[in-house]
């Protein structure tokens, strides 16, 4: 395959190929995936790109735009035609039309470059829960607060709660990293698909209408811990 080609071997969550001409940004995303302990593969060509989906058995592509050969969004296409992979594009093309295109002509989601290594895995994880096609339970629990993410239900000490689909989605988000810290940038970016900031008041308001059903305030938490100035910690409730 093409010269620009790296494999990165690694007991892995995932196996992904990153298609990407740049060899700084190829390296650099490769070896934070790497790390982050999934399999990667890089091409640096469209059609050394193509070729890997269809011999490699990995289950999600990265996938440039601005390639040297053929252009990302024809990669697309020309992919999409033979697997049913899930494919995020990166692109530096910030035009809410094109974005609109690239996701009618098969892309399952997308990160504007400069973009983190958190944001994309997050991106990843999204994709592949998506894609997902097992009957078996998905369930995340933390003291008497349990959110399954296939029956999109939550219950709370037995009661089921009444959550909106954006308040279900930002408590399954917060569950599934509990004891970590999540920012209003990163709830933004993969809940309300801004990804380059947006208003944190939206955050503060959805936080705060949860907070409400969950039997909670800011100043009196129970779930939901602020972190000034980094985010949002989610934790069971100290006995």
């Amino acid at each position: 395959m093409g010269d620009g080609r790296v494999t990165l071997y690694r007991s892995g969550m995932a196996g992904i190929l990153i298609i990407e001409d740049d060899v700084h940004v190829r390296g650099a995303v490769a070896r934070a995936l790497a790390g982050r302990g999934h399999d990667v593969i890089t091409e640096a060509t469209g059609m050394a790109g193509l070729e890997a989906s269809i011999a490699s058995d990995v289950d999600v592509v990265i996938l440039d735009l601005g390639l040297p050969d053929v252009d990302g969004a024809e990669v697309l296409k020309m992919i999409r035609a033979v697997r049913e992979i899930p494919i995020i594009v990166a692109t530096a093309r910030d035009d809410e039309r094109e974005v609109v295109k690239l996701l009618d002509s098969g892309a399952d989601d997308y990160v504007i470059k400069p973009f983190s290594a958190e944001l994309l895995e997050a991106r990843i994880r999204a994709v592949l829960r998506r894609g997902d096609r097992t009957d078996d339970p998905v369930q995340y629990a933390a003291g008497g607060l349990t959110v399954d993410l296939n029956s999109r239900e939550a219950v709370l000490d037995a009661q089921l709660l009444d959550l909106t689909r954006r308040e279900f989605d930002l408590l399954a988000y917060l569950i599934e990293r509990a004891g970590n810290v999540v920012s209003k940038r990163e709830l933004l970016a993969n809940i309300w698909r801004q990804p380059y900031g947006g208003a944190d008041k939206t955050v503060d308001v959805h936080l705060s209408w949860l907070r409400r059903k969950l039997g909670e305030s800011a100043k009196e938490p129970r779930y939901l811990h602020t972190v000034r100035g980094v985010g949002i910690k989610l934790t069971a409730p100290e006995s």
